[in-house]
């Protein structure tokens, strides 16, 4: 399905390994810049469909072939925004799992701070008015 991807979109050829990567848990895939593989994630293709699974590929392909050929690879490069549009990728993977939230509060000023990973509340303050934090709760969104 990637050499066809590739062909199609890119009238180019992909010649190395892809294959669906179990480990994989927020990202849609991973192109590897030492042995030019490309990972995907299974859930994308479970939760969203063939049509997004393509999307993926297409995304990971800009990060092929533009590496291989020497041009901007990475997502702040022009060319490869170019291309990704170009060639119908998606920018961004849809959500794939739940994620958890750390919820602090200010108790100064009472305001709630969201974080996903857990923060120092001794080493860190509020970025509002510098009170000292308070762990919450932990959310699933």
């Amino acid at each position: 399905m990637v050499e066809k991807i590739s062909q199609e979109s890119f009238h180019q050829p992909f010649c190395h390994q892809a294959r669906f990567n179990s480990r994989l848990k927020t990202t849609g895939g991973r192109y590897h810049l030492k042995s030019h593989d490309l990972d995907f994630n299974q859930l994308v293709y479970e939760k969203y469909g063939k049509i997004e699974l393509i999307k993926v590929i297409k995304h990971e392909l800009c990060h092929y072939h533009l590496h291989l050929t020497g041009r901007g690879y990475q997502h702040k490069d022009s060319e490869f925004k170019q291309l990704l549009k170009l060639s119908g990728g998606s920018r961004f993977t849809p959500p794939l799992g739940k994620m958890s939230y750390q919820v602090y509060r200010c108790q100064t000023c009472q305001q709630e701070i969201k974080r996903r990973r857990k923060i120092n509340t001794v080493r860190y303050v509020c970025g509002s008015c510098q009170g000292r934090l308070k762990f919450l709760k932990t959310i699933e969104m």
